[in-house]
């Protein structure tokens, strides 16, 4: 287990959540309401009117700091992930139930309500509207890194595709942090994703894509064609974005700049593919291999999700699983 290639693993997750486009929205939450209630009715007049200047996140009166590139949600649950990973995992979710400061995936959300009805996983995670989501996905990073396995953790707040999508991601960081090429991390996932599920379908749909297109950057169309109906209204089903994740790591060479960049494209999925492509690569990349213009912008956490979590170094956090 290489520690150069955990700190990849984390700094590579940082740096797609800060590419996606959904970044920026979640970080503007650190921001005062109205701001974001303008927000929205800016962007109604803009629909009413026919205007294509469509609003961004602002900051207006209000401190720049939480709308530069930086970190979001992704790293904020990897981060919490981390620092309770030893702990029986329904317990950890269950002293976040009944806080009102917690922002989190529908799934996460769901699970803690569960919870403090004493619903207990499994039934926390398959009782769930959002059973398919990858929020145990993002949080299998961490379980991957420390050669763990996540599905008691996915259980609390995931089922079905949900619950494969954590064992994928965990699979293919372990294999990458014991040192093995992007292709071997690929095909680990693959291993753990039943054929006969819709995650191991479009896993290996999208990978096929990949190969055929050559690069990363050369298979959004592709991806876009085989994966995405865009009728679903959230960019985080597990379903989807692991596959991708998947299919442009490979692409990419095992490469992060790539495998972001090409899965950031894919708006319906932006939420989580490039910050999974980026767990991935980087895992495989290593630290060393990180583009150190980036380092700097994604390694502190901005609190936006979980408040306690503000200023924290992500890259300590990666200590004590080497």
């Amino acid at each position: 287990m290489s520690g150069d290639r955990i700190r990849g693993a984390f700094i590579g997750l940082a740096i797609g959540d800060a590419a996606g486009w959904p970044a920026a929205r979640h970080r503007s939450a650190l921001h005062a309401p109205w701001s974001r209630r303008l927000h929205r009715e800016l962007d109604l007049f803009a629909e009413e009117h026919r205007i294509t200047t469509l609003p961004v996140p602002f900051a207006l009166n209000q401190p720049t700091a939480p709308l530069a590139l930086g970190p979001s949600d992704d790293a904020e649950w990897l981060a919490w992930t981390v620092l309770t990973l030893r702990r029986p995992r329904a317990e950890a979710f269950r002293e976040l139930a009944g806080r009102e400061d917690v922002r989190a995936r529908i799934s996460v959300a769901s699970a803690l309500d569960n919870l403090a009805k004493g619903v207990e996983p499994p039934a926390s995670g398959h009782d769930n509207p959002h059973f398919f989501d990858d929020a145990a996905a993002i949080r299998a990073v961490a379980f991957g890194a420390a050669g763990l396995d996540p599905t008691d953790d996915a259980r609390v707040t995931n089922a079905g595709d949900g619950v494969l999508g954590a064992r994928a991601v965990a699979a293919a960081i372990a294999a990458a942090v014991g040192g093995a090429p992007v292709s071997d991390a690929v095909e680990a996932a693959l291993a753990v994703l039943p054929e006969d599920t819709a995650i191991g379908h479009n896993a290996r749909l999208a990978v096929q894509a990949g190969r055929k297109a050559g690069e990363a950057f050369g298979a959004v169309p592709a991806l876009d064609a085989a994966l995405l109906d865009h009728v679903y209204s959230y960019a985080v089903g597990a379903a989807q974005t692991v596959p991708i994740a998947l299919a442009l790591a490979e692409a990419s060479g095992g490469a992060v700049g790539p495998a972001v960049s090409a899965a950031a494209c894919l708006a319906a999925t932006a939420d989580s593919a490039p910050a999974l492509a980026g767990a991935i690569t980087g895992a495989c990349g290593g630290y060393g291999a990180i583009p150190e213009g980036w380092i700097a912008p994604v390694r502190t956490l901005a609190g936006c999700c979980l408040p306690e979590l503000a200023g924290r170094d992500l890259l300590e956090l990666t200590e004590g699983l080497t």
